[in-house]
């Protein structure tokens, strides 16, 4: 057992340097690539900052980058919660009744097609240019792939295994809690994975539509002022973000599940 827990532990490991040093190689090409363009074709600072201006700008600008940077993080960290919660009790409400999935199920679907765009102004009409807006963004950005892909899970639970729960003598709710709800775990997973990757999406956009801080109001009066360096420095700080959120999500995903190799 204890070999067992050592090699998986190991495994783990070894999954994580690899796909950090892909990361890096991935990162050093790009850099590169970058790089050659921007002295190859000459392009102004303007239309395509090399890799050292955005360097620079990053330095430059660390306490104004950093303070907003801050705010983008903690809508993205809320609205993940918000929308975790959120995509995971409609997920059980439809696994738990034919009636509400008959209902719920095409309203979450049809809904998830509208372009988020579309939603922001609304957000901001109700909320406000305040972070309330923002976060409710990233929630229902979040929101969509998890109650879809653990809806969608549950349902596919056999049959075959609830009418046996049922047969011991499980009421609806036991059987739903004890079947359904772990039999589509690796749904949850999934969405929660799709989730974390998106998540910094709904910020922006929201504080594209209106903001006083975070990253997409940078980027915003960043590109009204041709700052096109300052905007990738903004990027490169979002990308960051990103990944840190998805990387916190796997590994949170390898203690729950150590058998199930993060993708």
């Amino acid at each position: 057992m204890g070999s067992g827990l050592g090699g998986a532990t190991r495994t783990r490991r070894s999954s994580a340097g690899s796909r950090f040093i892909k990361i890096v190689v991935g990162a050093v090409v790009t850099v590169g690539l970058w790089a050659a363009i921007t002295i190859g074709l000459k392009l102004p600072n303007y239309m395509l900052p090399d890799p050292l201006s955005v360097a620079r700008a990053l330095v430059d600008h660390r306490q104004m980058l950093a303070i907003n940077a801050a705010v983008t993080a903690f809508e993205i960290v809320v609205g993940l919660i918000v929308g975790l919660i959120a995509g995971t009790a409609t997920a059980l409400a439809v696994a738990a009744s034919t009636r509400i999935k008959d209902v719920v199920l095409p309203v979450v679907v049809v809904t998830q097609s509208l372009p988020v765009f579309a939603i922001a102004p609304i957000l901001v009409i109700w909320l406000g240019f305040g972070m309330a807006s923002k976060i409710v963004m990233a929630a229902l950005i979040i929101y969509f792939p998890i109650a879809t892909a653990y809806a969608e899970a549950m349902l596919r639970v056999p049959s075959e295994l609830m009418d046996l729960a049922r047969l011991h003598g499980a009421s609806n709710a036991q059987a739903l809690w004890l079947v359904r709800a772990p039999g589509g775990f690796l749904g949850l997973v999934s969405g929660v994975k799709v989730a974390a990757t998106v998540a910094p999406i709904g910020a922006v956009v929201g504080e594209w539509v209106g903001a006083s801080h975070g990253l997409g109001y940078v980027m915003l009066h960043a590109n009204a002022r041709l700052q096109t360096d300052v905007l990738f420095a903004a990027i490169f700080i979002l990308a960051v973000l990103a990944l840190t959120v998805r990387s916190v999500v796997d590994r949170i995903v390898d203690r729950l599940m150590p058998w199930q190799q993060a993708v």
